[in-house]
């Protein structure tokens, strides 16, 4: 039988109502067969990357206790896939590279796994730029990107990631140092109990 790992998911919408949408991502994430919730990061407001002409993000980060699976290719592949499901539910729309986004879901850690592997049909982004690329693990620009960094480091901090030089803390603030005090905004605290975020008051 196979054993168990643990996966940290990137979340991201600014659509609609992305804290909905968030809210309901970590609900289907709880609800995938085998799978566990076991940290939900703050949620977050943060500046778009790449074309920022559009609305600001909500971002957060989940971390999973999944099924290894017998490798852990196999073992991502098969969540990727769920994620992708996932996306595709919540009606994830091709808006090309960078665009806004309904919900997005990133496969960012995968325990300790440095992973490069094609990407199966059913585990390709719905935009045709990004639908041939190889799945890569740790994700390729997470060390880079605040707004992954930030909701990252708030369920594992510690952690250095295969391939990094730092832990996720240490790259959150040494990314930090260099954006705006606004880039990335704290809005509120995962309320396991309720199953949402609780606003801080003026957050918004």
């Amino acid at each position: 039988m196979s054993g168990r790992t643990r996966a940290a998911i990137g979340l991201g919408s600014n659509v609609g109502d992305p804290e909905a949408a968030l809210t309901a991502a970590v609900a289907a994430l709880t609800a995938l067969p085998d799978v566990r919730v076991t940290s939900v990061s703050r949620l977050y407001a943060t500046a778009p990357v790449g074309v920022e002409d559009q609305a600001e993000f909500r971002n957060a980060a989940v971390l999973l206790d999944v099924p290894a699976g017998p490798d852990p290719e196999t073992g991502a592949i098969a969540l990727l896939v769920a994620l992708k499901s996932i996306e595709r539910a919540f009606g994830r729309r091709d808006r090309g590279r960078w665009g806004p986004r309904e919900i997005d879901l990133d496969l960012l850690l995968f325990d300790d796994a440095a992973i490069r592997v094609e990407r199966p049909e059913g585990g390709r982004s719905v935009d045709p730029e990004k639908a041939p690329r190889l799945l890569e693990v740790p994700h390729a620009l997470a060390g880079e990107r605040l707004f992954v960094l930030a909701p990252l480091a708030d369920i594992v901090a510690e952690i250095v990631p295969p391939g990094w030089h730092e832990t996720v803390g240490e790259a959150r603030d040494r990314v930090a140092a260099d954006e705006p005090p606004d880039a990335v905004r704290s809005l509120g605290a995962w309320d396991a109990e309720a199953r949402r975020w609780e606003m801080v008051e003026g957050s918004t």
